[in-house]
């Protein structure tokens, strides 16, 4: 990494082939906040080191993978690592350089309906749609020229071990998913998370009314499926927590 990046975070490097999540979450376990938009940066309070690390994860990244549902609750929004944290643009893009990266991470969208936000701005600058074939004729002339479409199946759930092998297929070696609970349930249920990066936040959410989910949706693995995972580094800035785990370690 550049050496100022280095400095800030220490060490940071992945396999040829990897796939990764980053979640903030807060101490009581809650990462999304019902369909409230940027549910993250609540529960992060916008902090500034949850943020750099969100840029930098970004910045290492061939593509970010995400669900329909994440873009559509998050308008206005760029998955790009100087979006989140500007103050480091110049030295992501150094990074990304010296990976030899493109200049931007490809915008990868899942959804089984065909149901995207096509005038998103992040939509507008380029994506890449994983849909069904059912899908794939709801959006035939909506689309933007900058994207393209993965058929995965006629119709239904998307299957992501087929979308995450094409993905491969077209060079895209290193993905980074913020896609939320379901996509990251999903990944795991077909063993494609190699890594977690999740933040605790010292701010406790609570649950009522709201359904306020964890970082895996959709998939039930304790008591008969446990995944144990492995530590891989650990940091602290004031309150805050910056933990790294391997997923497929058995």
């Amino acid at each position: 990494m550049p050496a100022d990046l280095e400095r800030i975070y220490g060490r940071l490097g992945f396999a040829d082939q990897v796939l990764y999540s980053n979640f903030v979450t807060s101490l009581d376990g809650v990462v999304t906040l019902g369909d409230k938009p940027s549910a993250g940066s609540v529960i992060s309070g916008r902090n500034q080191a949850d943020r750099f690390l969100m840029g930098l994860l970004r910045a290492c990244a061939d593509a970010v993978l995400l669900g329909a549902g994440t873009l559509r609750a998050t308008p206005g929004h760029h998955w790009t690592a100087e979006h989140i944290y500007p103050d480091a643009a110049a030295s992501f893009a150094d990074l990304r350089h010296k990976l030899g990266r493109k200049s931007q991470p490809r915008l990868v969208l899942f959804t089984a309906s065909g149901d995207v936000a096509t005038a998103h701005p992040a939509v507008v600058a380029g994506a890449t749609i994983v849909t069904s074939e059912a899908g794939a004729k709801k959006l035939q002339g909506r689309m933007p020229d900058t994207c393209d479409i993965i058929e995965v199946g006629k119709s239904g759930s998307v299957d992501v071990a087929r979308a995450v092998a094409e993905l491969r297929a077209r060079g895209y070696d290193v993905l980074l998913t913020e896609g939320g609970p379901h996509l990251a349930g999903e990944l795991i249920e077909s063993g494609l998370l190699d890594e977690a990066f999740i933040t605790i936040s010292p701010v406790v959410a609570g649950r009522d009314v709201d359904k306020r989910l964890g970082m895996i949706a959709g998939v039930e693995l304790l008591p008969d499926r446990p995944l144990w995972s492995t530590l891989m580094s650990a940091r602290r800035h004031g309150d805050f927590l910056f933990l790294r785990y391997g997923l497929r370690s058995g």
